[in-house]
């Protein structure tokens, strides 16, 4: 992974964390292949498989367990046991956590909802062809993540709200005292919020993300909600949001390439040497550690290696003898193109707001599909490539968050914070793992008593169906203008047009009124209290999601 030490020109140095005290300088990070880490990374990963799984296809929900690890590794640590003391170390517990998280969304949104597709369509001799595509999208979403991590498209001082919440509840437990009361509140109240049906993750998103990109959110869920009794018209129906993140997703697409192709003074002619800033870093952990040049490299290669991934889709699934040669390229280099667009969106989309649109992306894909002409068969292959691809790249983007903050302040930083997310991303390979061989035993099973995750459902009805209404192409292009406009004012930083799109895709209710209301709290506390706010609100809105996470992971009792 290539880095330099640029200075960010738009954000200034975070505070330092009076409470973390820091690693023992030089002391390496610890490694995975620890046998009691490893231990413990495979038995979490296999409970987060499980619960993903479980979850998906009996209630249609997939759930953070992100913190569920973290604070069962926490409990492991004071067992009063010499051999596993060492998972009182806030790294470790950062490992347990990435391990038990990958798992759970590879099993539930990467890999069990992507096989279900051409069962549902009727392809049962489909199913272990997808799941190989399906898997193999999987490993490239991730390591695409792990390469950009820490660049301009995708810095490691965005919001990545559950990653927040995962690193502040492992530095409350370390540390306890006023941060874990008030984490320990504000959790209380976000599992209640999950018993009671109120949404109040969106609430916590609010107090860490990013403000004008929320307020679009915001704006976006209340349009959904209320645009019936408003507008005497559903928002959500017709493909309108599908149009507005066409426009949204296509101007996000042109600004990252922009970025990649912009050359800047300041940029090293190499990217594997050391860069030359043009002021030193106030906060060297602020510093872009992966160029444009790097970010760029990544991205071609994973595009390549998608391509790879779809031809294997396209062998195993007898595309071959059912395609002409010219139909079978284009179809391969199309998938590969929408997985990458799929990743990049809802990774852009989760890094503001902690929500990702990812079956509305899969869906744009799919309609395209549709009005190009794709054939049924490989047109369910690809919506179900596409679709194992996004969830894992989101929650990658949360592990990664989670660990740089909790590495922060060990000195040196620089070659702590490669070596942590090399880590974190052996972690992420154990959990899916796991979730491969849960999935691979578990699916019949499932799919048998008919338990199949409701989005599959659609795409499958989708792909037999057809669009069944006219002009679903001009509504696409028509409401893309909006969409673009929005996008372009708010900029790469921002992303308004893509959160004002997935706002609109989703249905929760009251979630518009908490987003809402919590940034003008957020906005009227920062007046009141200055620069501490932040930090302050940063626990409360951790506890949030911290709650309703694990409110969304005990939920697998009433799926049981």
């Amino acid at each position: 992974m290539s880095h330099h030490t640029s200075p960010s020109a738009t954000e200034p140095p975070p505070p330092r964390d009076p409470d973390r005290t820091a690693a023992p300088p030089g002391a390496g990070h610890p490694r995975v292949r620890e046998p009691v880490v490893f231990v413990v990374l495979a038995a979490l990963s296999v409970v987060g498989a499980v619960i993903g799984a479980d979850l998906v296809a009996k209630l249609g929900i997939s759930a953070n367990t992100s913190v569920v690890g973290a604070l069962i590794a926490m409990l492991i640590g004071r067992i009063p046991l010499g051999a596993l003391r060492s998972m009182r170390s806030v790294h470790r517990q950062n490992l347990a956590q990435s391990a038990i998280s990958a798992a759970t969304f590879a099993s539930a949104n990467a890999l069990l909802t992507s096989i279900a597709v051409p069962y549902v369509f009727g392809r049962q001799d489909l199913v272990w062809p997808m799941l190989a595509g399906s898997f193999a999208g999987l490993l490239i979403d991730t390591w695409v993540l792990y390469r950009s991590f820490g660049s301009r498209l995708l810095p490691a001082d965005g919001a990545w709200p559950p990653g927040t919440a995962a690193a502040e509840t492992i530095k409350a437990g370390d540390k306890g005292g006023k941060r874990a009361l008030v984490l320990g509140a504000g959790t209380l109240v976000g599992i209640g919020g999950t018993l009671l049906s109120l949404p109040l993750s969106a609430a916590g998103v609010a107090f860490l993300g990013n403000v004008w990109a929320l307020l679009m959110f915001g704006v976006g869920l209340g349009l959904r909600e209320f645009g019936p009794d408003l507008f005497h018209t559903d928002l959500g129906a017709g493909y309108v949001p599908h149009g507005v993140m066409v426009g949204a997703g296509v101007v996000a697409l042109g600004q990252a390439v922009v970025m990649l192709v912009r050359r800047r003074s300041t940029a090293a002619p190499d990217s594997t040497g050391p860069a030359a800033p043009e002021a030193p870093a106030a906060d060297p952990t602020t510093a872009y550690t992966v160029d444009e040049r790097a970010l760029r490299r990544s991205l071609v290669r994973g595009y390549a290696l998608f391509v790879a991934g779809a031809v294997l889709l396209a062998v195993l699934g007898g595309l071959i003898g059912d395609m002409s040669p010219l139909g079978l390229v284009g179809w391969v280099l199309f998938a590969a193109f929408a997985a990458l667009v799929h990743e990049l969106i809802v990774g852009l989309a989760a890094m503001q707001s902690g929500w990702f649109p990812s079956f509305a992306v899969t869906l744009i894909f799919l309609v395209f599909g549709l009005l190009i002409g794709i054939p049924s068969v490989p047109l369910a292959l690809l919506v179900g490539y596409v679709s194992a691809t996004g969830p894992a790249f989101a929650d990658m983007g949360y592990d990664l968050k989670a660990g740089w903050l909790l590495r922060r302040d060990h000195q040196p930083w620089d070659p702590f914070e490669r070596e942590g997310r090399r880590e974190q991303f052996r972690a992420a390979l154990i959990g899916f793992a796991a979730a491969l061989v849960v999935v691979a035993v578990l699916w019949q099973s499932y799919f048998r008593q008919g338990l199949v995750p409701p989005v599959a459902k659609v795409y499958a009805d989708t792909v037999k169906h057809g669009l069944g209404e006219p002009g679903v192409l001009r509504t696409l292009l028509l409401w893309a203008i909006p969409g673009a406009l929005i996008q372009l004012i708010g900029g790469t930083r921002r992303q308004m047009g893509v959160m004002l799109a997935t706002g609109l895709l989703i249905l929760t209710p009251h979630a518009c009124f908490l987003v809402l209301a919590a940034l003008a709290v957020r906005v009227g506390y920062r007046k009141w209290r200055g620069p501490r706010a932040d930090e302050e609100l940063n626990l409360v809105g951790a506890g949030l999601i911290a709650g309703s996470s694990l409110g969304d992971s005990a939920q697998i009792i009433k799926a049981g």
